[in-house]
């Protein structure tokens, strides 16, 4: 794949691919549309009881695209439970030119000023596609999804793609669906006039985690 553009890119999401490289190291990327997609159906997340506990407790400063690169970078680093990532320096610089487009964030968890974990995608319309995630810190990629979450929700979004499904996420709700039903949810969502919401109060996070506890 050469010449990928953010505006190409934008239109593969509006049709349902995004693109991924073999490895850090390699310099191509290839598109990816799988049989079945990953999703977390907004309307039914569940928080598990023990990351409620930790989310009362406020360990986390929370931020939303103060430093996106950053969150890309975290993304892309190698550690002992993951050697090896797809984020190559293609990826990272189409993502960082969405970012600045509008169109891509990253919701983000700060401890004594130190950036401990993350999470970034791009936003489309009533649609956004979680990218990848990281912790240097216990929970913190949990926590970035949380907020995440509670920003789509409250900003009126649709479709919250996973692309994969994994046992991590399924603790959250994720579940697959296949391709032409993925399609059908994605063809709406992107027409739907969403707003993701950096700035969420402490309080409105709090009524939000409140509700999801009713309802799990």
């Amino acid at each position: 794949m050469t010449a990928l553009t953010p505006q190409l890119l934008l239109g593969a999401y509006a049709g349902g691919i995004f693109p991924m490289a073999e490895s850090r190291d390699d310099r191509s990327l290839f598109w990816i549309d799988p049989d079945n997609r990953g999703i977390l159906p907004l309307e039914s997340f569940h928080i598990p009881r023990r990351l409620r506990r930790t989310l009362r407790r406020g360990d986390y400063e929370i931020h939303c695209n103060r430093d996106f690169s950053g969150v890309v970078l975290g993304c892309r680093e190698q550690t002992a439970g993951r050697p090896e990532t797809w984020i190559n320096g293609e990826i990272e610089r189409l993502y960082t030119a969405l970012h600045e487009m509008g169109f891509a964030h990253s919701v983000e968890c700060w401890i004594d000023g130190a950036l401990a974990g993350g999470l970034y995608g791009v936003s489309l319309g009533g649609a956004f596609f979680g990218e990848s995630m990281f912790s240097r810190h216990r929970d913190a990629s949990k926590i970035a999804l949380c907020h995440l979450v509670a920003r789509l929700t409250m900003g009126g979004y649709r479709l919250l793609d996973t692309q994969f499904v994994t046992d991590h996420l399924r603790r959250f709700g994720a579940r697959e669906i296949p391709r032409a039903a993925y399609k059908a949810l994605l063809a709406e969502a992107v027409q739907v006039d969403a707003r993701f919401q950096p700035g969420l109060s402490d309080e409105a996070f709090s009524v939000f985690v409140q509700s999801i506890t009713q309802t799990s």
